[in-house]
């Protein structure tokens, strides 16, 4: 029995999906191996996108290499290669528009980014902004739930000026724009 050719292994796809494995057989390595000298960091996850694309173009495959697909599939690789290029610039500008750390995968960027999404570290920064006698009437009413009339006596106070301290201090925060890094 001879040995098919790519071309008709790509053909045979269409009803065998084994015809395909033996493709994916065949080439991997040589796949693996271009990525690999290009971005060795993401080599087997832009192999696995590559065979993936392959197989889902598969029907538009035109035999131009004498029943190789290796040309074809250099293609579809460096298709994949440029629109991962393209993704990590937009993540990584995003990145810095956020403030966050450009190396996520380290323990210190992971820390960061838990620190700048942290709800408590803005709310904490959020209070930095308020006049001290309208941050403590809120802290007093929402964070300890207390009453006005134990806000008030805490603040030395009567109730209504409690009740307006914490109004302002509420529409303060709500006018704050979200906060933005360049």
């Amino acid at each position: 029995m001879t040995e098919r050719t790519d071309a008709e292994l790509i053909d045979a796809a269409e009803s065998d999906a084994g015809a395909f494995g033996e493709l994916y057989r065949r080439h991997v390595p040589t796949v693996h191996a271009w990525f690999g000298h290009r971005l060795q960091w993401a080599a087997a996850d832009l192999t696995a996108e590559t065979f993936a694309q392959a197989w889902l173009s598969r029907r538009r495959f035109r035999d131009e290499a004498d029943g190789s697909a290796l040309p074809w599939l250099f293609g579809i690789a460096r298709n994949v290669a440029r629109e991962s290029a393209r993704r990590n610039e937009v993540e990584t500008r995003a990145r810095r528009r956020l403030g966050l750390p450009i190396d996520l995968a380290s323990e210190d960027g992971y820390a960061a980014v838990e620190e700048r999404l942290s709800p408590a570290t803005a709310l904490a920064d959020a209070l930095e902004t308020l006049p001290d006698h309208e941050r403590e009437a809120l802290e007093l009413r929402v964070v300890d739930e207390l009453p006005y009339e134990d806000v008030a006596a805490r603040l030395g106070v009567r109730p209504a000026a409690a009740r307006l301290r914490v109004s302002r201090a509420l529409r303060r925060l709500s006018a704050l724009p979200l906060k933005e890094d360049t």
